[in-house]
């Protein structure tokens, strides 16, 4: 990458808590912020009676804070489900929010700040920092291992009008704590496990091949990819793996440190449509595209793929650059068919006639800008049916 006259920023939460029992830290962190009547903003299955967010409730209110649960983050959460949160907010007179989930409850919950401190609707604020006013306190509280919602400043909200995620970049949205306990991580299925862990997967690799990358983000995504490569298989195999779970918990956070600062690329800009399209698990979608997409941007840094292959424990002595470049891509490959990935697009119900409008939209996703590879629509368009 040339040298020239760029400003590259960073962005973080102020205060990061990580480890085990870390979440018992959640009524000190509300009282540091001022706060005294929290909206906890979670999914149906986390807020179902006697959830997990019965028990974060009730430690706040040993500690003498009110709180009201909104449990309507839908997965792949809709401009509905933040209106219908607002309106809570603004019925219980909350002081501060605290998301209880995974990307979800986060984008849903940086959704609900954004209009509840700026008015207007959340389409508003489609783009790169668009609003004007900070959000209200916000402390992010993460039970999966994967979007790294708890700790960027993106917020993904999908536009009930066209089914298009909308991709929100604002700094003002990053929430003030974020909070990383893996015992509130043991619970994920499976299946779960294995989507969010390729979801960070693909965040560090996205990170680290784009053209805005910087050596903090460099170090960041590595170690990440390494992480995950060393213990995505074992949480998946046995949740209960508490060695596992942490080491997860950090590959995720370091991902997300990544890729919060350099951008993502085309795997994002595709699932995206995906998720907006037909409501498919993000996770999934982005490991499916994952090894299509890079086998795309591969010719554009091959020396980026060598250092991927060797983050994930492969062997490139003798090789030449594009041999170790195609055993990072191999490696992809091999750990999402040994965690029960599905093998394509079309097992998931995606439609070769909507690949066309996907593509067109997936080019506007404020993702795209950062690809390492220039691609046309037809490049895109082929992406997408080599991974159906």
């Amino acid at each position: 990458m040339a040298l020239g006259e760029q400003v590259y920023g960073y962005y973080i939460p102020t205060v990061n808590l990580m480890g085990i029992g870390a979440h018992k830290e959640i009524p000190n962190q509300v009282k540091t912020l001022g706060g005294s009547n929290v909206l906890i903003v979670t999914d149906a299955f986390l807020g179902r009676p006697g959830g997990m967010a019965d028990d974060i409730k009730a430690m706040l209110e040993a500690a003498g804070i009110k709180v009201t649960v909104y449990a309507g983050a839908e997965p792949n959460p809709t401009d509905i489900n933040v209106h219908d949160g607002l309106k809570v907010y603004q019925e219980c007179g909350a002081d501060m929010i605290l998301s209880l989930g995974g990307g979800s409850s986060h984008d849903c919950a940086k959704g609900i700040g954004l209009v509840a401190s700026n008015g207007g609707h959340i389409r508003d604020f489609e783009g790169i920092d668009k609003s004007s006013k900070p959000m209200p306190p916000f402390i992010a509280v993460n039970t999966t291992a994967g979007t790294a919602s708890e700790m960027t400043r993106f917020c993904i909200i999908t536009n009930t009008s066209n089914k298009v995620k909308m991709a929100i970049v604002d700094w003002r949205c990053t929430p003030n704590v974020a909070i990383n306990d893996p015992l509130l991580m043991v619970g994920m299925p499976p299946a779960l496990t294995a989507a969010t862990g390729m979801d960070a997967l693909t965040h560090a690799v996205e990170a680290y091949v784009s053209t805005i990358a910087t050596p903090v983000t460099d170090s960041a995504a590595l170690m990440a990819i390494k992480l995950i490569s060393q213990n995505l298989r074992q949480a998946v195999a046995n949740g209960k793996n508490m060695e596992a779970r942490d080491k997860m918990a950090y590959a995720e956070f370091l991902a997300g440190m990544a890729f919060n600062n350099a951008s993502l690329g085309y795997v994002h800009a595709m699932a995206h449509q995906l998720g907006g399209f037909y409501n498919l698990p993000h996770g999934v979608c982005n490991a499916i595209l994952l090894p299509h997409v890079e086998a795309f941007n591969l010719i554009a840094c091959p020396e980026r793929f060598v250092d991927i292959a060797v983050a994930m424990g492969e062997n490139v002595e003798g090789l030449s650059v594009r041999e170790a470049a195609d055993k990072a891509l191999a490696a992809i490959k091999k750990l999402s068919a040994d965690i029960g990935i599905p093998g394509g697009l079309a097992e998931l119900g995606v439609k070769e006639e909507d690949l066309k409008i996907m593509a067109e939209n997936a080019m506007k996703d404020a993702c795209s800008f950062t690809n390492p590879r220039t691609a046309t629509l037809e490049d895109v368009i082929g992406i997408f049916k080599a991974a159906m």
